[in-house]
């Protein structure tokens, strides 16, 4: 019987090839993680620290260090860090080393309720915390406010957030008893009165024509109120 060398060849290259991907899974699987290492995406602006992160990673493992590979859940990291309500997105992966990496994505705040009580409004219109770490830069929202009732006083700040001019120029956003808006301008002694925000643009260009004509006469001083409100119209109060 003639011995087929090249078969045995291929069956005991195949069979080592297996061996190896075992016995290097195994070993990958076994493979201790080491310090997270986080990465924050987009703004600058850190509302929630680098230490934050890494300790809710740890809260929710017990200690992320040094454990295991094939002990550790991804999926429970990632809601552990979107609890937290700075966080918008998390995504945790690990790397072929053993680095456990998280990406962050922070919320971002457009305007700031000063009431009763003080908190944010995000880019989605929703409620969030203030942060110890970092105070943003954004127009004041005070007067009569509730939060779950921010869509109108949401779409005033996304305008602002949006519009070069009224983001070098808003300061507050007043919203009255009866669900008026008013915007208070940096160093303007006069209040603009939107109403509601229905054709909001059209307010807003209006806005602009009044700044523009009245800073090259230099009549800012003459006015106490600014009433927007009104369709195609800039009805003005004298001090």
């Amino acid at each position: 019987m003639r011995i087929n060398w090249n078969y045995i060849k291929m069956t005991v290259l195949l069979g080592l090839v297996i061996f190896l991907f075992a016995f290097a899974s195994q070993r990958n699987a076994l493979r201790k993680i080491s310090d997270p290492k986080v990465k924050f995406i987009g703004e600058n602006s850190l509302y929630v620290t680098n230490e934050a992160v890494s300790k809710l990673l740890i809260q929710n493992y017990g200690g992320v260090k040094n454990v295991p590979k094939e002990t550790l859940d991804l999926n429970n990291l990632e809601n552990a860090l979107k609890s937290n309500p700075m966080i918008k997105k998390a995504e945790v992966y690990l790397a072929v080393n053993g680095t456990l990496n998280a990406e962050i994505e922070q919320r971002t705040p457009i305007a700031r309720v000063s009431t009763n009580a003080s908190y944010y409004i995000d880019g989605e219109g929703l409620y969030m915390p203030l942060s110890t770490n970092y105070s943003a830069r954004v127009p004041l929202v005070t007067g009569y406010v509730e939060k779950n009732k921010l869509k109108s006083i949401y779409k005033v700040a996304k305008k602002i957030r949006n519009d070069e001019f009224l983001k070098k120029h808003v300061i507050e956003i007043h919203q009255s008893r009866n669900k008026s808006l008013y915007l208070k301008l940096r160093q303007c002694p006069f209040i603009v009165q939107l109403g509601d925000v229905s054709f909001l643009d059209k307010k807003i260009n209006n806005l602009k024509a009044f700044y523009q004509k009245n800073l090259k006469e230099k009549t800012f001083n003459n006015y106490s109120k600014i009433n927007l409100q009104f369709d195609n119209q800039v009805i003005c109060t004298k001090r």
